[in-house]
């Protein structure tokens, strides 16, 4: 990914980033490792069989990363951080699903450098299976060298 510079004030409601990402056998596996969370329904498939999914469920957490990712290419340089963020996990995501995450600004905050989004990821038929909003701080520019 590119980070290009984009200042504060550029920053238009309707502003948005996507990420387009398949969610791998290896991503799921990482994932538990990385989080601990190895609950069954994400890396037994044989347990997963027997619940009402009737197979493996990637981690709602991971489906939910990919906001990382849209949150940073929408900042832009100088670059900023996450202040909040509200998940909700509307449907499954599989192994092998593909997720377009987006954040988009609707609503800026001058006074305090910050932009209110929407967050959201798609499957590949372009359900909705997670929604949320974020706040975002943009950092100050950097003060140049003299």
């Amino acid at each position: 990914m590119f980070y290009e510079t984009k200042p504060f004030e550029a920053f238009r409601v309707g502003d948005r980033a996507t990420f387009t990402k398949t969610i791998g056998e290896a991503d799921v596996l990482l994932f538990a490792a990385v989080s601990g969370d190895n609950y069954p329904l994400h890396v037994d498939e044989e347990y997963a069989k027997t619940t009402r999914f009737g197979r493996r469920v990637a981690h709602g957490l991971l489906t939910a990363s990919l906001l990382s990712a849209t949150n940073g290419m929408l900042l832009q340089k100088p670059g900023g951080i996450s202040l909040a963020q509200t998940l909700r996990f509307l449907k499954p995501v599989y192994p092998g699903d593909t997720i377009t995450a987006c954040t988009e600004v609707v609503e800026i905050l001058a006074e305090k450098r910050r932009l209110r989004c929407r967050t959201t990821c798609r499957n590949q038929h372009g359900e909705l299976v997670v929604d949320g909003e974020a706040l975002e701080q943009k950092d100050e520019p950097a003060a140049s060298a003299s």
